[in-house]
């Protein structure tokens, strides 16, 4: 039979309660007198750390369970071992939480990055208003509807047909009367054979999914030209 190193962690632990029973049995049997020479400091530090290599039936565990000099000893250690194991414990269960937070923050800063670079990513997008329909100002007229996606733009707009060369202001607004400005941007326009073109960068990131309107205004016009606008 050999000592387990497996005991369970009760209050009255079961290696104390054996060795009580140890001397006990020694004290009614009238043996109180020790057995063979006191058992040396390794033997007792493994006795006390529940080493499988000691057997129950070692004369020295009997020694050691009817000697008080050695049982003080043994107790000593068995306070240090398990303070020991206590403080390893507690240092593993630590360091494993520093481990799985690190892991969590350095998990969320990529999340982070990728969503910040998925924000700052530059869309290209063209839209074509050559044959056209829109409303000058107030007026309704047979209208175009223009799809934009809700991050950065860089927008390319072939104008109407007979649009006039120049600066232009194009804007993202919630309302057909320039009501509730999303984004605005100036640029030339650039003549390509028979058409003007606009290039504008739009800031869209903020902007909700649902119905806007996008506006181009000539510098030598007082109106605006609206054309419905889905953001997605």
């Amino acid at each position: 039979m050999r000592v387990n190193l497996r005991w369970p962690s009760r209050a009255e632990d079961r290696f104390e309660k054996w060795i009580e029973q140890r001397h006990q049995e020694r004290v009614l049997a009238g043996e109180t007198t020790p057995r063979g020479p006191c058992p040396d400091e390794a033997f007792l530090r493994d006795l006390a750390r529940k080493s499988k290599r000691i057997a129950l039936s070692d004369p020295r565990v009997d020694h050691a369970a009817t000697c008080p000099v050695c049982m003080r000893r043994l107790l000593t250690m068995r306070r240090e071992h398990q303070s020991r194991r206590q403080k390893l414990v507690f240092v593993t269960t630590v360091a494993t939480c520093v481990v799985i937070a690190a892991v969590i923050t350095v998990a969320r800063h990529e999340m982070e990055k990728r969503s910040l670079a998925a924000n700052s990513a530059v869309v290209a997008e063209t839209v074509n208003l050559w044959d056209a329909g829109a409303f000058r100002g107030q007026q309704p007229g047979q209208l175009q509807s223009v799809t934009l996606p809700a991050a950065r733009v860089r927008l390319t707009i072939i104008l109407p047909r007979f649009s006039s060369p120049g600066q232009y202001v194009v804007a993202v607004t919630h309302g057909p009367d320039g009501s509730g400005l999303v984004t605005e941007a100036a640029t030339l326009a650039n003549n390509r054979g028979q058409q003007e073109t606009l290039s504008v960068n739009l800031d869209l990131r903020r902007a909700h999914a649902g119905q806007y309107y996008l506006s181009t205004t000539h510098e030598q016009d007082q109106a605006s030209y609206y054309y419905p606008l889905q953001i997605r």
